[in-house]
């Protein structure tokens, strides 16, 4: 089992998104950065954990915890002209995005910050704090029971 930071905007798809969804399962889609893009479809795997963190919005941080059920297949919003993630340039044979199911795990009480995680010596080293513009990034078993430790403390 691997471990990840999956980021999204809550404005977008937040972790209220996901709860509301039937069996609070979801596509995780939309991915249009090529090293997110290689995490997803070849290195997340199903049964991988998975960190939901809130990103461009006033409380960033980690709203709580996924588990991937479906492994990486095509994105088929590329290949939909109505879609704001077409793209012309993919195709059937050769598609060029990716995406995987979730579901949700646990919605946190409350955001644990980014503040916090960078304050906290398990969780400073998250990959998301040293490339920001990477939605899909990988964490350690380590800093999954942190953050578990960071909940327990903040309910």
């Amino acid at each position: 089992m691997n471990y990840w930071v999956f980021k999204s905007e809550p404005d977008e798809f937040g972790i209220d998104d996901l709860a509301a969804q039937e069996q609070q399962t979801a596509r995780w889609d939309g991915i249009r950065n090529y090293q997110a893009r290689n995490n997803l479809r070849d290195k997340v795997t199903k049964g991988d954990r998975v960190l939901f963190y809130h990103s461009s919005c006033k409380q960033t941080g980690i709203a709580g915890t996924m588990e991937v059920v479906k492994a990486a297949y095509p994105d088929p919003a590329q290949f939909d002209p109505a879609s704001k993630y077409f793209d012309a340039k993919s195709d059937l044979q050769s598609p060029r995005w990716y995406c995987v199911d979730v579901r949700l795990l646990e919605r946190f009480a409350e955001v644990i910050p980014s503040t916090l995680l960078r304050a906290n010596p398990d969780t400073a080293g998250l990959s998301i704090f040293r490339q920001g513009r990477l939605s899909i990034a990988p964490a350690t078993r380590a800093q999954w029971q942190a953050v578990a430790k960071l909940k327990a403390r903040a309910t």
